[in-house]
């Protein structure tokens, strides 16, 4: 039977969807095929990868992917991270269920390394939060 498939999306697919496949992916990546995009990709960015290392989460060999590339697929959840992608979200024909999370984007703050390197942890945490409240009880229910 196949897994199915999750898909984070954002705007650049470089921090917050990133972030947010390598949890899931690491929380349930046996019950689902974990996937993210993005409306306008850009790279994987640098402090994403470091704040994700911090929980022991590698994600360095993860790459930015256009949404464009899933067009088509079936898709059983969606799941926006910004409301720049929720705006621009194509449709996915057959999706189960469709989630919004309005999170801030890290790599807008400014200040020094380490404040910027705090605002992806705290996102990090935040997307961890979600993911334990939206997927772990479907998880579980999976296994049963």
């Amino acid at each position: 039977m196949a897994k199915p498939k999750v898909l984070f999306l954002c705007t650049g697919n470089s921090a917050r969807s990133q972030m947010a496949e390598g949890l899931l992916r690491e929380l349930a990546g046996e019950r689902f095929e974990v996937l993210s995009a993005g409306t306008n990709p850009v790279g994987v960015n640098p402090l994403a990868i470091a704040a994700m290392q911090e929980v022991g989460i590698d994600i360095s060999k993860q790459h930015s992917k256009n949404v464009k590339d899933f067009l088509g697929k079936p898709i059983e959840y969606v799941v926006t991270v910004c409301d720049r992608a929720k705006e621009s979200c194509p449709v996915f024909p057959g999706t189960y269920k469709f989630l919004s999370w309005s999170l801030d984007d890290p790599a807008a703050v400014t200040g020094t390394k380490e404040e910027k390197l705090g605002a992806f942890r705290r996102i990090r945490d935040e997307i961890s939060r979600h993911i334990e409240a939206q997927f772990a009880p479907v998880a579980q229910a999976r296994v049963r």
